[in-house]
Formats: structure tokens, C-alpha cells, sequence
């Protein structure tokens, strides 16, 4: 692949309001994924394993952590004299101050950065998904059919079909038609959202959208079907393998799990597709002698002294004697102090679950903390909390500081999180 015959502009920018209190104080693609990767470890493994060594990051919404764990992008290689990875935040210019309003805006404000690359081709992609895949091979397709834009989409089970956008397509793969989220879909085909597209074309419907004031300015709401108007050609790319969007309390917790329970389309041990990571370092893993472990996984830093079952723990977690975690996900710095019981529960960063606490799916009853984020009767908390000694707490709530600021009677106290 020839430099800069394509780059990839990475939209890293969104709050991601239905992860709740996961989200409170990072944008989505910096939230913990697995025991080491972040979710935005996939997209940038993808492009530096796929030959694409120039990424721009747009970011916007509370990206100090997503710009500090991305830094000059030397854990995926990045940090090149030529290329490289590039924080692309919202910023002032002579013409206009704005926010990213859209999708397609954020591509917009960055046609500068994208002219000095002078790529033939622009690969765009979400970053809050999980998957693998070669984008080498999605650009051969579309260079080979001369298309517009190439959209990769994935086959979705036709009952979940209409939680998705949807391609139509011909007998040769050419895109017809695109419905979002219809309520009787005609195709199971859901948008991935990755796309290449022809920079010339994109440059010329960006500038065009920009112009218009009833517009959204994103690109499943205005610039696919713009080009579907005009004719322009828009191929679809089949997907087969992993995907999976990450997008809500119940999809990041299965994604989690199926690390353990689907690990032949999960792999993270496949040296010829590695999915690179920045982490700290740390001691190996210690596990006690009596303590148990059961279809987990555990990284670097971790102590464990009681019973962890089938379960995600990232760095120095510590689970004390006689404390039980099971289908859990303890983010990093985590405590489960002795005695306590974690059932299907999500921890943020550092929060320490106090002793003979009970949370999640077998803990029975109702409670005011109940979340219509959580279901499945997943629990999670947020970070930085000591939730008091011995209380109980059922499935599907959510556990955060109060808006005063003020404790509550779950939370002992809070603290500041690194």
C-alpha cells in the first residue's frame, strides 16, 4: 500500500450517555475493555496492522484521559517522522468557533488536516466498536469497483435487525437504499460504520452538507443518502467475523464475557492480528493459595486472595480473603474487601466495594438506584466510590455520588481518581 494512499480519521468524540456513570468523566473510547485494552485499542491496532500509518483522532468530549492514553501513539506504532497518530480536537479558526455537530462536521472542520496528508482515500471509523479486520482488504474492494464509498457492513440476526441502519443492496453488492432503524427492515445488512470513500467525492459532499442549515451533518442521516440521491456509487463490504458495538451497559458486559466464553472469535492471543495496548507497569498477577480462579482474566498487578469466576479484572485489582467475584468487570485499581459478594456488577477505576457488601444479580428486591441504563440485572458503580460495609444492593442499579456532591447511603465517601 502506497503512504498516504488512504488514512483513517478515527470519531472518538462521543459521550456515550448509555453507559451511565462510566462515562461521567471520560469519553466511550477510554473506557476499560478486557483486562488491558481500552475500546479504543481495536480501531488503532486495525489500521497499524492493516498498513494505514497516518490516524487522526477526533476527539471532544472529556478527552484528557483518551489524549493521555494515546500520547504520540507509540503502542501502535505510530510514532513515526512521516505519519503517525494526530489528536484532532474541535479548536478556534479565523471563520468559525464550533463544537463537532455531527459526524460529518467533524470530518469537515478537518479537511486541512486531511489535505496535507493528500491521501487518495479516507477511511472513516467509530471508535467505540470491537472487532478485528484488515482494512487492506476493504480498500482493494473498493479501489477494484471504483466506487464512491465502500461501506462495510455486517449480517445481523433479523429479529435485532431493526435496531440498526440498514444497507439494501443488489445481486452484485451495490448499495440501493439505506433505512435507519426501520421499523419493518428489508435487510438484515447493518452499517458498521466504516467507510472509505474517494477523498475528492467526500471533500466535494462535505463542503456541499456544510452549506446546508437543515442539516445534521452526519454522515448515516445526510451524506450517505445525498450520494444514494445523486447516483453516486456506494459499494457494500461484507464483514464475517467479531463485531460487536459497545454502545450500552448490557452490550460492553457481554463483550467482556464472550472474551471468556467465545475465545476462538475473541482472540487475543493471535500473534498475526494483535490488538496493541498502553499499560502500566506493573508486578505479574499474584494469586494466593487459597484462593480460586475460574474461566477469568486477570493482567498485571492483580492480587487475589478469594474466589474470582468467570470474570474480566484489569490492573491491580485486589480481591481480599473470603470475597466472592463472579461475572463481573473490575475496571482498574479496584478493591473487593473481604466478604463481600459482586454478582454481574460493572466497578469503575479504584472504587472499593466494602466488607460483606451484596450487589447484582442475586441480590433480590427493589432499590432507588435503579437505572433504566442497566439491565440483565447488571449493577455497576462508578469510580472512585467506598460503598459502605455490609449493604446490599439488587441487580440493574446504578451506584454515583449524588449532584450535590454529597454521600449517600451506599457510599462511605469519594475520592479523586488519578
Amino acid at each position: 500500500m502506497a503512504r498516504n494512499e488512504i488514512i483513517a480519521m478515527i470519531l472518538a468524540g462521543g459521550q456515550g450517555s448509555r453507559l451511565g456513570v462510566l462515562t461521567k468523566h471520560l469519553a466511550k473510547p477510554a473506557v476499560p475493555f478486557g483486562s488491558r485494552y481500552r475500546i479504543i485499542d481495536f480501531p488503532l491496532s486495525n489500521c497499524i496492522n492493516s498498513g494505514i500509518e497516518t490516524v487522526g483522532v477526533l476527539t471532544q468530549y472529556q478527552p484528557l484521559a483518551l489524549n493521555t492514553y494515546i500520547g504520540n501513539g507509540h503502542p501502535w506504532d505510530l510514532d513515526r517522522n512521516k505519519g503517525g497518530a494526530f489528536i484532532l480536537p474541535p479548536y478556534q479558526s479565523s471563520e468559525r468557533s464550533d463544537w463537532y455537530t455531527g459526524t460529518a462536521n467533524a470530518i469537515f472542520q478537518n479537511i486541512e488536516f486531511i489535505e496535507n496528508c493528500d491521501p487518495k482515500h479516507v477511511l472513516i471509523l467509530s471508535g467505540d466498536h470491537i472487532y478485528k479486520m484488515n482494512y487492506a482488504k476493504m480498500l482493494r474492494t473498493h479501489i477494484r469497483e471504483a466506487a464512491d464509498a465502500t461501506i462495510a457492513v455486517f449480517e445481523v440476526p433479523w429479529e435485532e435487525a431493526s435496531r440498526f441502519g440498514l444497507m439494501n443492496t443488489d445481486e452484485n453488492d451495490l448499495v440501493i437504499d439505506f433505512e435507519e432503524k426501520p421499523a419493518k427492515p428489508k435487510s438484515n445488512l447493518a452499517s458498521m460504520g466504516v467507510y472509505i470513500f474517494t477523498w475528492d467525492v467526500l471533500r466535494r459532499y462535505l463542503v456541499e452538507d456544510e452549506r446546508n442549515l437543515k442539516s445534521n451533518h452526519d454522515f448515516g442521516k445526510n451524506i450517505i443518502p445525498r450520494m444514494l440521491q445523486d447516483q453516486a456509487k456506494l459499494t457494500a463490504y461484507r464483514f464475517c467475523g467479531y463485531w460487536k458495538d459497545v454502545g450500552t451497559i448490557s452490550s460492553l458486559w457481554e463483550s467482556n464475557m464472550d472474551i471468556l466464553d467465545r475465545p476462538e472469535e475473541l482472540n487475543f492471543r493471535d500473534r498475526d492480528w494483535r490488538i496493541y495496548s498502553k499499560n502500566p507497569v506493573k508486578p505479574a498477577h499474584y494469586i494466593a493459595k487459597n484462593a480460586s480462579v475460574i474461566n477469568s482474566a486477570l493482567t498485571d498487578g492483580c492480587s487475589i486472595y478469594g474466589t474470582v469466576e468467570h470474570s474480566v479484572l484489569s490492573n491491580s485489582v485486589t480481591v481480599e480473603k473470603g470475597a466472592i467475584v463472579k461475572d463481573s468487570i473490575l475496571m482498574p485499581g479496584v478493591t473487593v474487601q473481604e466478604g463481600a459478594l459482586l454478582d454481574k456488577c460493572i466497578v469503575g477505576f479504584e472504587t472499593i466495594i466494602g466488607r460483606n457488601v451484596k450487589a447484582g444479580a442475586s441480590v433480590k428486591g427493589k432499590s432507588r438506584f435503579t437505572s433504566p441504563y442497566c439491565q440483565d440485572q447488571i449493577t455497576v458503580f462508578e469510580r472512585g466510590l467506598k460503598v459502605r460495609d455490609k449493604v446490599e444492593i439488587p441487580g440493574n442499579c446504578m451506584v454515583e455520588i449524588g449532584d450535590d456532591g454529597e454521600s449517600n447511603e451506599l457510599i462511605e465517601y469519594t475520592f479523586r481518581v488519578r
